[in-house]
């Protein structure tokens, strides 16, 4: 049984499968598609949300540090990825690589790990994406109740000049600063995070329908907050007080993670999760119309442009206001208020690039999952109803409205913070092993044709994987305790069902 556990997937089998269109999913993707995906997931939650966050509670100012720690992980695990799709162009990324390269059960264990990177990013964002639309509401007069603008349970308070902000200790701290009692505030226990829920539900429709629908909502969505974005660069330049980067790494709290170099790598762990879009789109390679020269371009393209739009970003914002002001939801909308009057119509649209800009993040991640379901599906270590494709629109259905259904109810009930937190150390992980099976791959197979070839293989490998594994030693405790029941609770479906119903164990239990 152990040797069982450890085998591989033909590759010959795979690319037969990848040109198999008969029942398969429709090939309608192009090289810009693919690039815009990747910066649709990528821009979001990390420049829109997580950027001020993670400087208030972790970095300070060196939260740039942070984004080019963390982009420089993703340069090569991007380059690892780029070989991998363009050789094995099929629905499934990390998952199908590692089944090609580690075997079965690591390729089930990174399968059902990036369940956690697909479906709970979905569920973070949509929860950045709640906090910006109720914060543009608020300027035409409209208001959800506050109780329904949350996760349950959340304690909330009306701060002065920023309306309803969570109860957290860096908010308690920063108003006891200014002399202003907490108790005396309003205080709310939120129920339930509708608009986060309502998101979720109209984007799964969506992508139900077609994935060619999808690309062009998220072409559209893509242009817009790239635009609003080197908008307020440009403009937010010219308001930076340098006073604001001093101390440019706050010192340590005693507290190892919050400021200090331990809270730039701490930081880097956390804000990983700003750069997953990238592999997202290895999910789609078998829907391009030419994988092996447009999942490469995909790929580098949109993490190449995203890596310095967040940079700049997090210089501009960083130095237009001081980071103990940005553990908000909205922290680039405060960046704004703090232009002055005259700029204050920025402010609307900053938000509606804002809400663009969560909203194709969250389309991806809900088009990536159903995708990884779909191939483990047709390895048989998910049950068949997993890789049904609707008959009209030729998208996995079943699997997109599962991943919509639980998307939708973590949305309403979990804080951005620990979903972040878990889609980070859940990314990291799928990272490091497929820099891992390049090395394995290039040493087993070395005779099969590689269109994109990884360079100094294996020093950008291993830098890849080291990386990875020091950002998810930064990461808190009850992340890694989280992980491991969920790994836990994996094992468990492998092992009852998985390895009894996998195809390849019956081909390799089939007399010869």
């Amino acid at each position: 049984m152990g040797k069982n556990l450890f085998l591989t997937k033909s590759l010959t089998d795979l690319l037969q499968e990848a040109n198999d269109n008969k029942s398969g999913l429709k090939k309608t993707l192009t090289g810009l598609n693919l690039t815009t995906l990747g910066i649709g997931a990528i821009i979001g939650a990390g420049i829109f949300v997580l950027t001020g966050q993670a400087a208030a509670q972790y970095a300070g100012p060196a939260i740039v540090l942070s984004f080019i720690i963390s982009g420089i992980a993703c340069a090569f695990a991007g380059l690892c990825y780029a070989e991998f799709a363009s050789m094995i162009p099929i629905s499934g990324s990390a998952y199908t690589y590692s089944y090609a390269t580690l075997g079965e059960f690591l390729a089930w264990i990174i399968g059902w790990d990036l369940i956690l990177e697909y479906l709970f990013a979905a569920s973070t964002v949509s929860v950045g994406w709640s906090g910006y639309v109720v914060s543009f509401l608020k300027d035409f007069g409209i208001f959800i109740p506050t109780a329904f603008t949350a996760a349950t349970g959340s304690v909330l308070v009306e701060v002065p000049k920023l309306g309803w902000q969570q109860l957290t200790e860096n908010l308690s701290a920063g108003l006891l600063a200014q002399g202003i009692s907490v108790d005396s505030l309003p205080h709310v226990t939120a129920i339930i995070n509708l608009p986060a829920m309502f998101i979720i539900a109209a984007l799964t429709l969506l992508l139900i329908i077609g994935i060619r629908e999808s690309a062009n909502f998220n072409n559209i969505m893509v242009i817009v907050k790239v635009a609003v974005i080197i908008m307020f660069i440009a403009i937010g330049i010219a308001f930076v007080q340098a006073g604001n980067w001093h101390p440019f790494i706050p010192e340590n709290t005693g507290e190892w993670g919050h400021f200090g170099w331990s809270g730039v790598l701490r930081g880097a762990g956390v804000i990983f999760f700003a750069y997953i879009g990238f592999d997202a789109v290895s999910t789609a390679a078998q829907e391009s119309k030419n994988p092996q020269r447009d999942m490469p371009i995909g790929i580098l393209g949109s993490l190449s442009i995203s890596t310095v739009l967040y940079i700049l970003v997090a210089i501009v914002l960083t130095g237009i206001v001081s980071y103990t002001t940005l553990n908000v939801s909205d922290p680039v909308a405060v960046g704004v208020d703090a232009m002055g009057k005259s700029m204050f119509w920025l402010r609307p649209i900053v938000k509606i690039a804002a809400i663009a800009g969560l909203s194709s993040v969250i389309l991806v991640m809900l088009m990536g999952q159903p995708r990884i379901f779909y191939s483990m599906s047709k390895d048989g270590l998910l049950p068949p109803i997993f890789s049904r494709v609707h008959p009209k629109y030729k998208t996995p259905y079943v699997s997109t409205i599962l991943t919509g259904c639980v998307a939708i109810v973590l949305a309403g009930v979990l804080p951005i913070s620990i979903l972040g937190e878990l889609v980070s150390i859940g990314t990291l992980l799928a990272f490091a092993i497929v820099c891992v099976s390049i090395i394995v791959l290039r040493k087993t197979r070395p005779d099969i044709e590689r269109p994109f070839r990884t360079p100094w293989v294996p020093l950008i490998p291993i830098l890849g994987a080291l990386i990875c594994f020091i950002q998810m030693a930064a990461l808190p405790g009850d992340t890694w305790l989280r992980l491991i029941v969920w790994m836990a609770i994996g094992f468990v479906i492998y092992f009852t069902y998985g390895i009894h119903h996998s195809k390849q164990q019956k081909l390799n239990n089939t007399p010869k």
